[in-house]
């Protein structure tokens, strides 16, 4: 996911268009920016490191805990520390392949942006793999809808090609139990490409059995997950890049109706109330490139078409099995609504 930040600078009017003829309605920004200092190790890539480092020993961690019950002398938590690497490894991969695309697509086309911010999670109760994501910071303004649709979708569509072989290795991995609803676990929602894979590596699932993924099962649902929710044709996420890349015009109304979409998935449970919630907070228009009439062109919009289909495989209405009765029970709302 990228995120985007600008140096403020003052708006003028254009009356007149690239070509010189008057046109209503548009303008142009005038970006002005203050001499860079010279950054610093540590900024350039010393807290991105730092950050790296830590987010991949939160995710080993939650991979590798493990409760062990010793008979007569009660329960301890132990590390596995396979299941820990192959998760780290697994999920960590998809993340870096997503962020790098977008930063190497920036650096491209001389857009200043910064090394990948991981953001470590290390906290069991609420985390199912140690890791909240990354993102980039862009700090200059995008030249044009074609940089702006290039840096965009390069990050997600990088991040699936990764996450496919990871996505096969996770389903060889997985497997049949019968299904128990006291066995523990936390049930996920299975998009379209997890239902494609696991039926092709373990055939139909028998009525009364469940798959039960491993470390790479996992980092693969999460990338799955993490690409679907970047695509969200919503603001400053990568797919509200690729709406107002391709249709600027209806961009804001197209990011407007994925809001309230969010706010109605809040049926299946209170996830997608958070992310609603955050959307929110993150703001839901997208701002202009320097050059807005430029043609973006036939070839990307057949890539807009590709990531489309992939947020279609990787997108789950309900992707983890919290509904509203278990939030109330979780957060103590049930004793005191009187449930």
């Amino acid at each position: 996911m990228s995120s985007s930040s600008a140096p403020d600078g003052p708006r003028i009017d254009d009356p007149a268009g690239p070509s010189g003829e008057l046109l209503s309605e548009r303008w142009v920004e005038v970006w002005t920016r203050p001499p860079l200092r010279p950054r610093t190790a540590w900024q350039r890539w010393g807290r991105h490191l730092l950050l790296f480092i830590l987010t991949a020993g939160s995710v080993f961690l939650i991979g590798a805990l493990r409760d062990v019950d010793i008979p007569g002398r009660g329960t301890f938590l132990a590390l596995d520390v396979s299941a820990g690497a192959r998760l780290a490894f697994g999920l960590l991969s998809i993340l870096l392949a997503h962020e790098m695309g977008h930063y190497l697509t920036a650096r491209r086309y001389g857009v200043d942006a910064t090394l990948p911010f991981f953001i470590p999670f290390p906290v069991p109760m609420f985390s199912l793999v140690g890791t909240l994501g990354a993102f980039i910071r862009i700090r200059s303004p995008i030249p044009n809808r074609r940089a702006l649709f290039d840096i965009g979708v390069a990050g997600p569509l990088a991040g699936f090609a990764v996450c496919l072989p990871v996505l096969w290795l996770g389903i060889r991995e997985a497997t049949l139990r019968v299904a128990d609803p006291n066995a523990g676990g936390i049930g996920l929602g299975e998009p379209l490409l997890f239902q494609w894979v696991a039926r092709a590596v373990h055939g139909p699932i028998p009525d009364g059995m469940t798959l039960w993924i491993g470390p790479l099962g996992l980092a693969a649902w999460f990338g799955l997950f993490v690409t679907a929710l970047n695509l969200i044709p919503i603001g400053q996420l990568d797919g509200g890049h690729v709406t107002y890349a391709l249709l600027r015009g209806q961009a804001r109304r197209i990011s407007q109706i994925g809001w309230w979409v969010c706010v109605a998935l809040a049926y299946f449970g209170p996830n997608w109330l958070i992310w609603a919630a955050i959307l929110r907070v993150l703001g839901r228009r997208h701002p202009s490139t320097l050059d807005d009439w430029s043609r973006v062109g036939r070839g990307r919009a057949l890539v807009g078409l590709l990531a489309l289909a992939v947020f279609v495989v990787c997108f789950v209405p309900n992707p983890v099995s919290w509904s509203w009765q278990g939030f109330f029970e979780t957060t103590g709302l049930s004793r005191l609504l009187g449930r």
